[in-house]
């Protein structure tokens, strides 16, 4: 009788959790099969730096140059459509959606995030992709926030990233977005570097956070979706088994698909029965953000190193349309 082949790591994960990408490399995503995918400026300046992807800055440039826009008008044009080729090649290869993350110099604009939005909707439309397909990446301030209940009521979902709080996530929830990103090893960071300690799975503050979060919308019957980001290893992924979704680098991929140990289901929905708390009002949010640490300097930090690698990726356009 021939012995059943054992599962690897990833695919016991597999089985309970939705697996999403957290990579713009295009030949990785291929590699890992992932239902979904999820970008951003850093993952995207990371591949179109390399020599395999660079005809998506020259295409993006013609596409811009051909819209007859002049100065930022025209940078802001072959950014938004490089943003869209890469996430229309991605689509190509995996079934589910593409996360695609507005300008982070928007985040505290709701109006400006919104009319992005919807140009970002309508140049995903003329290349043949339905708004079913794609995830509005916004960070979790409070104007990002309220630009996703809206767009959400458009039809359009969003997944809230930069998430470190449980004031962010109380709001998304009322909010009513399909997704949030918690992202779990900028959290872990904050605290290593503040209390000079290394943590173990079961003691570390951005797994605690995720279950946190996660418990708390599935006893309280939200439908948003928890998708754990950020991770620094395996340990934290495992230990968030069975959330709705965990986005992972493919470097991570590999280690977990590398073994056949058993994966045990850390987190399950036993069904919403808790009656829910008021939505909170603006200045409660902003006083539980500012009293969080942690959270505030996480979310600050965020915003500045996803606009200098964004702006990493306008210099690399901008020098293409000098050409």
């Amino acid at each position: 009788m021939q012995e059943e082949t054992m599962q690897t790591r990833l695919e016991q994960l597999r089985g309970m959790t939705t697996v999403v990408a957290d990579t713009g490399d295009i030949e990785a995503i291929r590699q890992w099969r992932p239902v979904d995918a999820t970008t951003n400026p850093s993952l995207l300046l990371k591949a179109v730096s390399q020599p395999e992807y660079a005809h998506f800055l020259d295409e993006a440039v013609t596409w811009a140059k051909g819209q007859g826009g002049h100065g930022s008008r025209l940078l802001e044009d072959a950014a938004d459509m490089l943003a869209v080729m890469v996430g229309r090649e991605v689509l190509d290869i995996v079934p589910g959606r593409i996360s695609t993350e507005v300008d982070s110099r928007l985040s505290f604009d709701g109006e400006a995030t919104m009319a992005r939005v919807h140009k970002l909707i309508d140049l995903y439309a003329g290349r043949g992709v339905g708004t079913e397909r794609i995830l509005i990446k916004i960070a979790s301030t409070w104007e990002g926030i309220r630009a996703a209940e809206q767009l959400e009521r458009e039809g359009i979902n969003c997944n809230l990233t930069l998430m470190f709080s449980m004031a962010q996530a109380r709001v998304a929830a009322d909010a009513g977005v399909f997704l949030i990103s918690p992202f779990v090893g900028r959290i872990m960071d904050w605290f290593k570097a503040e209390n000079g300690q290394d943590y173990a799975a079961a003691e570390d503050p951005g797994v605690l956070s995720v279950q946190q979060i996660y418990r708390y919308y599935k006893s309280h019957g939200y439908a948003t979706e928890v998708m754990g980001a950020s991770f620094r290893n395996i340990g934290e992924i495992l230990a968030l088994a069975g959330c709705d979704r965990l986005t992972i680098s493919p470097a991570l991929m590999q280690q977990l698909d590398a073994s056949c140990e058993s994966v045990e289901r850390m987190l399950a929905d036993d069904g919403g029965c808790q009656a829910r708390e008021s939505p909170m009002r603006e200045a409660e949010f902003r006083w539980h953000l500012n009293e969080d640490a942690m959270a505030t300097e996480k979310l600050s930090e965020g915003i500045r190193n996803f606009t200098t690698d964004q702006r990493k990726l306008e210099a690399l356009l901008k020098a293409r349309l000098a050409d």
